[in-house]
């Protein structure tokens, strides 16, 4: 709760200074901590309401991959209650640590703890590349939060331990049992790991991050919580939410002392009974 009081102050006070002129590295070196933190918030901030304006901004290669993504998705819908069946049989002998990990690095608490920390020793050891990592965790955490949220409860997905099938919904019931899709879990722990992994130029590092991300994934489909269409759409939202930000906070160049990123290129392959997602690093 405390970091998670730190993340909506940030953004707060980054009201202040949303719209503000890019510093340089010696500018930044020379703002005490209070102002750094302005200076972040207005970046935060930015960084939010440019990745909710994104779609108004697409061109035709963004649509065609927003329908690839609702295609592939609508595939995957046929055999939710086969792939949710299969994974659900593998509760008993998955590792419970593996469980356990997943449960909690998915949580809210653990989330918005490591994206504070993280932030918090960037802001007061001023170091601008960790400061950038904190804003993008920070941004694109608060981002698919309240989508997630405001999603949860408007559509009212059934989950499949209720053994209701995939074709229940109640929308705006506020029942736990109704709030399948999206995956809180998945988002804010792909979001995280997502954010991250962009940090490193080492394809293996970013694999074993994006490793760690989806054990909470996984480990809700196999647990019941959500269908496997709830996930693979989740992680979409995490991908395309972290890269509208990190794109803003390049281009508007928030943090000149980090070199670019070049990032991965994504393709979502989807087909009946499979689902991949690769990407070129």
């Amino acid at each position: 709760m405390k970091n998670y009081i730190i993340l909506i102050a940030l953004l707060i006070s980054g009201l202040q200074s949303y719209g503000q002129q890019a510093l340089n590295s010696q500018q930044q070196d020379s703002l005490n901590i209070w102002q750094l933190a302005k200076y972040d918030g207005g970046s935060a901030l930015g960084g939010l309401l440019h990745a909710y304006s994104r779609p108004a901004h697409w061109n035709g290669d963004d649509w065609a991959t927003f329908g690839f993504v609702v295609g592939g998705t609508a595939l995957l819908y046929f055999v939710d209650d086969e792939t949710s069946e299969f994974f659900r049989r593998q509760e008993e002998g998955s590792p419970t640590v593996l469980k356990e990990f997943g449960e909690r690095f998915g949580s809210p608490q653990i989330t918005y703890g490591l994206t504070g920390s993280i932030y918090l020793y960037g802001l007061f050891t001023k170091n601008e590349r960790v400061r950038e990592t904190g804003v993008l965790l920070i941004s694109s955490a608060t981002a698919v939060g309240l989508i997630q949220t405001l999603a949860k409860t408007t559509i009212g997905r059934s989950r499949p331990q209720n053994n209701q099938g995939k074709f229940s919904f109640k929308p705006f019931s506020g029942e736990a049992g109704f709030r399948s899709f999206p995956s809180g879990h998945t988002i804010l722990s792909f979001t995280t790991a997502y954010a991250i992994s962009k940090q490193f130029d080492n394809p293996w590092i970013k694999a074993g991050i994006y490793t760690v991300g989806m054990i909470s994934p996984i480990s809700r489909i196999v647990n019941g919580a959500h269908w496997l269409t709830d996930v693979a759409l989740s992680m979409a939202i995490s991908i395309a939410t972290v890269d509208a930000i990190d794109n803003y906070l390049n281009k508007k160049k928030l943090y000149p002392n980090d070199k670019y990123k070049k990032g991965i290129t994504w393709n979502i392959k989807v087909g009946v009974g499979s689902m991949g997602i690769t990407g070129t690093f």
